[in-house]
């Protein structure tokens, strides 16, 4: 028994060792992962540091192109309500009626069925001038009713401040536009827009090109409007805002000063 007893103490002690040994690794490895965790810390500060400061920069580049280069500014138009119109030529006219020419003038009729806008042409979107507007409901029917009408009118080419041509260069501008805020902001966009000549493909701008089919010109707009709905969800624009055939208001609302999170 006693010799017995002296084998259990040799390997108590045994034991008493390794588990120092190990209690010394365990401290070790407890401060190894301190030092990573205060050194991941202060990188995952210089990290957000850096970010703000690269937000910063996209922000000011933003802000710089879209008032040096791609203006634009809400233009309104001198269009009377013809409520009012009516009411003034007509003193007679029943309450019912002056409310029915209200609710007629924010009603659009836009791709085969009516939609509510409270705008309805009042006030137009230019952008690097103000000679370069969109309508503000998103209704660009001018420019498909002016290509329509171009194919059965022999002659020379229609007055130079036709609506169409505005439409097709605004729609222009904007596509170039937002090709470079999603080089600026480093999103990629999920609709591919050309918005110049490329010598491989031979392929123009979609809007500045041949002019367009109904067809060809609403599938560009759609893709165009997608682009800048993506990019205004990227930069967290107040969903409120956003309508998704506003083409250059969604845009106004994207590189506004007023979007907190805009170079995120």
């Amino acid at each position: 028994d006693t010799e017995g007893l002296l084998r259990i103490k040799e390997e108590n002690q045994k034991h008493y060792r390794r588990a120092q040994r190990h209690q010394e690794k365990k401290e070790k490895i407890q401060r190894h992962n301190r030092k990573l965790g205060d050194l991941v810390e202060k990188k995952t500060y210089d990290l957000k540091t850096q970010h703000e400061h690269l937000a910063n920069l996209r922000r000011t580049h933003i802000l710089e192109l879209t008032s040096v280069i791609f203006p634009m500014e809400e233009v309104k138009t001198s269009m009377r309500d013809p409520a009012d119109v009516s009411s003034e030529s007509d003193n007679a006219m029943t309450s019912s009626t002056v409310s029915k020419l209200a609710e007629a003038r924010r009603t659009t009729y836009l791709s085969g069925r009516w939609v509510c806008d409270d705008h309805n042409g009042d006030t137009s979107i230019s952008i690097t001038g103000p000679w370069i507007i969109l309508p503000n409901n998103g209704d660009y029917s001018a420019y498909y009713n002016w290509v329509e009408e171009k194919k059965t009118t022999q002659g020379p080419d229609m007055e130079h401040n036709n609506p169409a041509h505005t439409i097709s260069a605004a729609l222009c501008y904007a596509t170039q536009l937002v090709n470079t805020l999603s080089l600026i902001l480093d999103v990629n966009l999920p609709k591919k827009l050309c918005n110049r000549q490329v010598k491989t493909q031979q392929r123009n701008h979609e809007f500045c090109g041949e002019n367009l089919s109904r067809h060809r010109f609403t599938r560009a707009v759609k893709k165009l409007n997608a682009n800048i709905l993506h990019l205004c969800f990227s930069q967290h624009v107040n969903l409120d805002l956003l309508h998704p055939l506003h083409t250059l208001r969604n845009l106004m609302y994207l590189v506004s000063p007023d979007t907190e999170n805009l170079g995120r």
